[in-house]
C-alpha cells in the first residue's frame, strides 16, 4: 500500500468519525491516489492535481472546481505530516455560480394559473380556494413559498391589511401590506375555511382538508399540476408534473414587474430600489439588483435611463 493510499484512509476515517458521510470524497480521492500511483508520485503536489483533473470526463467548470478543492483539503491536511505537500491554489479553478435567468410570467398566465388552481377538484371541495388564494398571494406580494405557507390566523391581520411575516430566510421579520383587493381575497378564502372547519384545528392560515397546515412541497406540487394543465410546463415522460417555471418564479416576476413599472413611471429606482428590497426579505441590496441585469426588459430600461440622464446632464468626455 502506498504512503498516499495510506493517508487517505487515515484522512476518511477521521473526517467520518466526525460525522461526514463523503461518499463523493471518497470517490474522489480514490481516483486521485489511484492515478498518482500509476505515476509514482509520493506525495501531493499542484502539477499532480491538475494532471489528474484533466483525465477527468466531466468538463462542467462547478464539477472540476468542486473535485480539485476535494484533493485541496486532503492536501492541507496531508501537509501537516508531509513537508512535500503542496495544497493547490483556493482560485485554481475558480468558479462562479451563476443564478438562473427568472420565468417571469405574463398577466394572463398568472390569472390562467390562479384560475386553474380554483378548478382543482377534492372531497370537501377546499384544495381549489385554498391553493388559488395562495397562488395568487405568492403572485401580488412576492412572498416566499415558505413565508406564505407558514402564515398563521394571527399573522394576518384583514382589518390592517398587513401580513406578519416572522423568521423567514434569513431569520428577520417584517410586515407586508397588501391591497385592499387582495384583503378581499384572504377574507373570502378565511370564510370558506372556517365553515367547513368550524372548531379550529391548526394556527395555520392556510389549511388542507384535513385542517393541517399546507406544506411548500403540496404547493410546489399542486402548482406544477395546474401549470402543466395550462401548457407552461413541458411534458415529460416518467414525470407526472413535467419541468418549466416554477412557482418561486412567481416571486421574480413581482420584483421584476415592480422596478419595470417605477421605470416607466420615471421614479427615480436607485432611490426606491431599498424599500423593494426590504418588502422582498432580501439579506443584501444586491439580490434585489439582480434583476436589472437578469432580465432584458429591466436591462434595457436602466439602459435608457442612463443615457437619458448622460444627454440631460451633458457630455463631459
Amino acid at each position: 500500500m502506498s504512503a498516499l493510499r495510506k493517508a487517505m484512509q487515515q484522512y476518511l476515517s477521521l473526517r467520518r468519525s466526525l460525522g461526514f458521510k463523503l461518499i463523493k470524497a471518497e470517490s474522489t480521492l480514490r481516483s486521485f491516489v489511484a492515478f498518482s500511483e500509476r505515476e509514482a508520485a509520493s506525495h501531493i503536489t499542484t502539477d499532480l492535481a491538475l494532471r489528474w483533473l484533466k483525465l477527468s470526463t466531466a468538463k462542467e467548470p462547478a464539477t472540476l472546481a468542486d473535485r480539485l478543492n476535494i484533493v485541496r483539503r486532503f492536501a492541507i491536511w496531508r501537509s501537516a505530516v508531509d513537508g512535500r505537500t503542496q495544497v493547490p491554489p483556493k482560485n485554481l479553478m475558480p468558479y462562479r455560480y451563476q443564478r438562473k435567468p427568472p420565468y417571469i410570467y405574463s398577466d394572463e398566465q398568472i390569472e390562467k394559473l390562479v384560475g386553474a388552481a380554483r378548478k382543482l377538484t377534492s372531497p370537501k371541495g377546499l384544495r381549489g380556494p385554498t391553493y388559488a388564494t395562495l397562488f395568487g398571494l405568492i403572485a401580488v406580494t412576492g412572498m416566499r413559498i415558505s413565508e406564505a405557507v407558514s402564515l398563521d390566523r394571527q399573522d394576518v391581520d384583514l382589518e390592517q391589511r398587513l401580513l406578519n411575516i416572522r423568521d423567514s430566510k434569513f431569520g428577520k421579520s417584517r410586515l407586508v401590506p397588501v391591497h385592499v383587493t387582495t384583503r378581499d381575497a384572504l377574507l373570502d378564502y378565511a370564510e370558506k375555511r372556517d365553515r367547513m372547519f368550524p372548531t379550529r384545528q391548526s394556527a395555520a392560515f392556510f389549511v388542507s382538508e384535513r385542517a393541517t397546515r399546507v406544506t411548500a412541497w403540496a404547493a410546489r406540487d399542486n402548482f406544477a399540476v395546474v401549470s402543466r394543465q395550462i401548457g407552461i410546463r413541458k411534458k415529460i415522460k416518467g414525470k407526472r408534473v413535467g419541468c418549466g417555471p416554477r412557482l418561486h418564479d412567481m416571486r421574480h416576476r413581482f420584483a421584476a414587474q415592480t422596478l419595470v413599472d417605477w421605470y416607466r413611471a420615471g421614479i427615480n429606482v436607485d432611490r426606491q430600489i431599498h424599500k423593494l428590497s426590504t418588502y422582498l426579505g432580501h439579506a443584501h441590496i444586491n439580490d434585489t439588483y439582480w434583476y436589472l441585469e437578469a432580465v432584458p426588459e429591466l436591462l434595457e430600461l436602466a439602459t435608457q435611463k442612463l443615457m437619458q440622464e448622460k444627454k440631460e446632464g451633458g457630455d463631459d468626455d
